[in-house]
């Protein structure tokens, strides 16, 4: 059953399934939360009261709202931890990676742990080096920029094509998915502003966040040269001891997707240290 939080003349879409301490999932900008079909059953076997939720202005979330930034999506996970009963652990993905540290380092009270999937945390600048060496670097910025500067839904699919290197058996259909989601009115739009829109607000709270933080990162993922090494300077940012970067070998930009086995195998560990159970 889909739930709507209202939030300022908006909504949020949001599934909620199971019992037990609270995780909430963010997805990245041009996706839904359906890229979490494969994660939330296992949490939710293994205890957990699991809140998937579209960002706003994707899926099944309302259009129409002021801003799409990273502070912007970390207000809202943060506004749906507060209705539903925290404390929470949130694990977010692309953008929503970045945001859980501004809601981490905002809402310390509810917010407890974040699991940062192949985040955008930190202000960019293009690898000249990286572009020349590294030919899955080179094609998928590529292909990126292509697609959020022309608002191309098929565009879009062929950087997904690469950015999930080994696709789940329900691939086409999934895909499928997406792009109709994105060629609805106004969705792009959406793509586009998140897309245009800076890491750097995430950045700078990195010092600011005082709970367990876990970077999770593909071995394969085309948004970076060097995928490790971005993990590596999020932690640097943060406080010390704070952080643990994890690569998951083969994997790209969507690990729940491609890799959910890996993604639960790293999550339920950190889980059972940073979530209170009654």
């Amino acid at each position: 059953m889909t739930h709507h939080l209202p939030l300022d003349g908006n909504h949020l879409a949001y599934d909620l399934e199971g019992e037990g301490p609270l995780v909430v999932l963010a997805h990245g900008m041009g996706d839904t939360r359906h890229s979490y079909r494969f994660v939330v059953p296992a949490l939710v076997a293994a205890g957990y009261r699991v809140a998937n939720v579209d960002l706003r202005g994707c899926g099944d979330s309302s259009l129409g709202w002021d801003g799409y930034s990273r502070t912007d999506i970390a207000g809202d996970l943060v506004a749906l931890i507060r209705h539903l009963g925290g404390p929470a652990v949130i694990v977010g993905q692309s953008i929503s990676g970045g945001a859980t540290s501004i809601a981490a380092a905002t809402a310390p009270d509810v917010v407890v742990g974040v699991i940062e999937l192949a985040p955008f945390t930190r202000t960019q600048s293009v690898s000249l080096g990286g572009l020349l060496r590294n030919r899955r670097y080179r094609t998928g910025t590529l292909r990126l920029v292509w697609a959020v500067t022309t608002g191309s839904s098929r565009g879009w699919g062929r950087y997904l094509d690469l950015a999930v290197p080994e696709k789940p058996a329900d691939w086409d259909a999934e895909l499928g998915r997406i792009v109709a989601k994105l060629d609805e009115d106004g969705r792009m739009k959406v793509l586009r502003a998140m897309g245009g829109s800076s890491p750097a607000d995430a950045g700078a709270r990195l010092p600011d966040v005082s709970c367990p933080v876990l970077v999770v990162e593909g071995s394969l993922d085309p948004d970076w040269a060097d995928p490790v090494a971005e993990a590596e300077l999020i932690l640097a940012d943060l406080p010390d001891g704070v952080g643990e970067v994890a690569v998951i070998e083969g994997a790209g930009h969507y690990p729940h997707t491609q890799t959910p086995d890996e993604v639960v195998a790293l999550a339920l560990p950190f889980l059972a240290r940073t979530l209170p159970r009654a």
